[in-house]
């Protein structure tokens, strides 16, 4: 071999730059050492598979297939462009494409030589930014860090510095994904260049839980916005950077609250639901033996002794309503309340609740009136449910009326699919304010008329009445005007 040979062979082998043979459509016929170092493809891996798999981004292979045509037609080429390697990285490159003889007398081949320029195009990239948008990018109160369609740092602002702990001279030309810890790094590098694909700005707090990487190793959580940024012909992507190591830690704490306190609640919710029988066993002995009394078996009353025990009677009663309806939220709360759902004749709980409700209308010397079909109409509901719901709404009615009258109303709703059924309790009372009317169904809700608070009550009942109706597929609504009554409407599905 000639000294020249020597050289010759010498300098193909260890060339930084990669040299490649190929057809005029593209299929790799040569892959020199220059070209697996650069790109990261062994010779075995790109011979004979067409560039445009390899190494040219989707969005570039128009403009690559138009440059092998030049130099098809003008003999020579030159011009820069982004190549991606085998891991998915990319970089500049400045490539130089000529036409060749075939050695073989067939068709002409190319001869394309790539160098790399990520380093220059880095330092020019960063030189057009300082020049136009330094003092803006300064003035910015978040970190802001500006990459290439590569993904290498061009630009670091001096909040940037502070956050990440690097000088310019340290990170300019490097990938951005240095600054993300080691888990992180493939998936934002696919998702890096997915967003140079359709670049677009994207607000902070939106997209993937990211962490940053300072430069002693240390992480913290990130929330970034990405704008994209016009540059003469190249399109930069611009990251805003906020450190919420300070917010993450107090939701953390609030989350940590929010669990004591969901424990706390259930574990109250458990003892009232438990509490059932402690608490309505000394009650109902009471009741049990105050009316014993009255019923003067033991003996005769004198007229104050008997007034005592109906007092101690009366808010006996009213204590036991109290704790039935503080132990049935409870159970609900705490879903230990068993509803048995089956066809129930709702006709037949009317005339229920009419018989155990007549008198107190009686006594007020209120209109007491039911309205109901002819022909039976079964409900898909608990029958005590039930009971204790119309119950509950009539009692109010009646409590809160002093003239006039209370009616209810069964009728079945035409044309609703699935087939409901609704139940109206109707008063000819003050009725409710329309700020009243919306927090009806609030927990220890009570009302007024003007300066005087309704009748005495715990405040439960709607609330409660409400809960059991959603429990069976059913809503309550309610409708009023003040001083001219109120209706409440139960509407349940027929069975």
């Amino acid at each position: 071999m000639t000294p020249t040979g020597k050289y010759e062979a010498l300098a193909q082998s260890e060339s930084p730059d990669a040299v490649v043979v190929l057809t005029a459509s593209g299929e790799i016929l040569h892959w020199d050492a220059g070209a697996e170092a650069l790109f990261g493809f062994a010779p075995a891996d790109a011979i004979g598979r067409s560039l445009f798999d390899l190494i040219v981004p989707d969005s570039l292979r128009h403009e690559e297939a138009g440059r092998l045509a030049v130099a098809g037609t003008e003999g020579t080429v030159t011009f820069e462009s982004l190549r991606q390697r085998k891991d998915g990285s990319r970089l500049y490159v400045c490539i130089t494409s000529k036409t060749i003889p075939n050695p073989d007398g067939g068709d002409p081949l190319i001869l394309s030589t790539k160098k790399d320029v990520t380093q220059l195009r880095v330092l020019r990239d960063a030189q057009r930014i300082e020049s136009k948008f330094r003092d803006l990018l300064e003035s910015v109160p978040d970190a802001v860090v500006i990459v290439n369609p590569a993904g290498h740092i061009v630009y670091f602002n001096e909040h940037s510095q502070r956050l990440f702990g690097y000088t310019p001279e340290e990170l300019k030309g490097e990938p951005i994904e240095v600054l993300l810890p080691e888990r992180f790094r493939a998936a934002h590098l696919a998702h890096r260049v997915g967003y140079f694909s359709q670049p677009r700005p994207r607000s902070m707090g939106i997209g993937l839980e990211l962490y940053g990487l300072r430069k002693d190793g240390s992480e913290f959580p990130v929330d970034i916005g990405l704008s994209p940024l016009q540059v003469e012909d190249t399109t930069l992507a611009m990251s805003a950077i906020r450190d919420i190591s300070v917010r993450k830690q107090i939701e953390l704490e609030l989350r940590d609250k929010n669990v004591a306190l969901e424990k706390a609640n259930f574990a109250k919710t458990q003892f009232l639901a438990s509490m059932s029988h402690e608490l309505r066993t000394p009650l109902n002995s009471i009741i049990g033996f105050t009316g014993t009394l009255l019923m003067r078996m033991p003996g005769p009353l004198n007229e104050g002794q008997e007034k005592q025990l109906r007092t101690v009677q009366t808010s006996a009663r009213h204590l036991l309503s109290l704790i039935n309806d503080l132990l049935d939220l409870a159970k609900i709360e705490a879903d230990r309340l068993e509803l048995e759902l089956e066809a129930v004749d709702s006709s037949a709980v009317l005339h229920e609740v009419s018989e155990t409700l007549m008198t107190q209308a009686e006594q007020k010397k209120l209109q007491f009136t039911m309205a109901l079909p002819q022909d039976s109409v079964f409900l898909k509901a608990d029958r005590r449910a039930l009971s204790q719901i119309l119950i509950n709404l009539t009692d109010n009615a009646i409590k809160f009326t002093d003239y006039g009258s209370v009616r209810l109303t069964l009728a079945r709703r035409a044309d609703s699919f699935p087939k409901q059924v609704e139940i109206r309790i109707e008063d000819t009372g003050p009725g409710m304010r329309n700020e009243d009317v919306a927090r009806a169904f609030d927990p220890f809700t009570r009302f007024g008329v003007g300066d005087r608070v309704m009748k005495a009550g715990t405040g439960l009942g709607l609330h409660l009445s409400q809960k059991l109706a959603t429990r069976m597929e059913g809503r309550i609504l309610c409708e009023s005007r003040l001083g001219h009554g109120t209706t409440f409407t139960l509407v349940m599905l027929e069975a």
